[in-house]
């Protein structure tokens, strides 16, 4: 399912024994553009740290009563590393936090999970799959931060970035949504991370790999747009690319 960072912003957190608390923005990584942490608002439960919850833990996001189920219990989120709320997601931090919960680390192979392709939630099935020596460098972002970026077409500003679509199923950004209010009156459009040819934290930009008139010219998108596989294949064809659903490997089911 595809979803907005702004719709998921508030929704119940229900831990497997209560609620743990609502959900404040997401942390993603900028090459694969996947999300690696939601991050809780405790409210007063636990105050002067940020509390992390990475998809592996994440079950189901539940839109009717705007709350998403989470697999771990309030003790085990207490006793977590602790992350002050002023600092960054560090290195150092990652495999300290890894390591306390015992989950593959999404850095340790050529996918977007590490070594799988898909997020593995079953502890029997992780020995499938051999950590590759070879590593990377994840620089991770707030959704709430990147908001507000300047998008730059080949030539020119179009828009900035207003919101973000996330799949609930691999917890991948399908889409940034760019508001171009400034340029083209009340109209918004979708972006992929895979036409994103940098970005620019310094600047506070985005550089897209497409013109301006083509921008212009694709599918708008309104509050009120159903993201149908018709839509997106519209989407994509307008852009002469092939849609991310054609080279991403089914994910294996797994039972509860």
């Amino acid at each position: 399912m595809l979803i907005k960072v702004k719709t998921l912003k508030g929704y119940k957190l229900n831990g497997l024994d209560g609620e743990i608390g609502k959900v404040k923005e997401f942390y993603f990584d900028d090459q694969h553009w996947v999300v690696r942490y939601l991050v809780a608002d405790t409210g007063s439960w636990l105050t002067e740290r940020s509390v992390l919850i990475s998809p592996y833990a994440l079950n189901a996001v539940n839109t009717e009563e705007q709350n998403i189920d989470i697999d771990l219990t309030k003790k085990q989120i207490e006793e977590s590393p602790s992350l002050n709320s002023d600092k960054p997601v560090s290195r150092q931090f990652e495999e300290t936090y890894y390591g306390y919960y015992g989950w593959p680390i999404y850095w340790g192979g050529p996918y977007i999970w590490g070594s799988s392709p898909y997020i593995v939630r079953d502890r029997k099935e992780w020995e499938e799959f051999t950590q590759e020596k070879k590593t990377w460098d994840p620089h991770l972002r707030s959704t709430h931060d990147v908001s507000g970026h300047i998008i730059h077409a080949k030539d020119g500003e179009i828009g900035h970035v207003d919101d973000f679509i996330i799949d609930d199923e691999t917890w991948t950004i399908r889409y940034l949504i760019i508001d171009t209010k400034n340029w083209l009156p009340g109209k918004k459009v979708l972006v992929s991370p895979v036409w994103i040819e940098r970005v620019s934290w310094s600047e506070s930009a985005v550089f897209v790999n497409l013109p301006l008139e083509k921008i212009r010219q694709s599918p708008e998108y309104t509050e009120e747009s159903l993201i149908t596989r018709e839509y997106e294949t519209i989407l994509y064809g307008h852009y002469n690319q092939k849609g991310y659903w054609v080279h991403e490997p089914v994910a294996k089911k797994h039972s509860d």
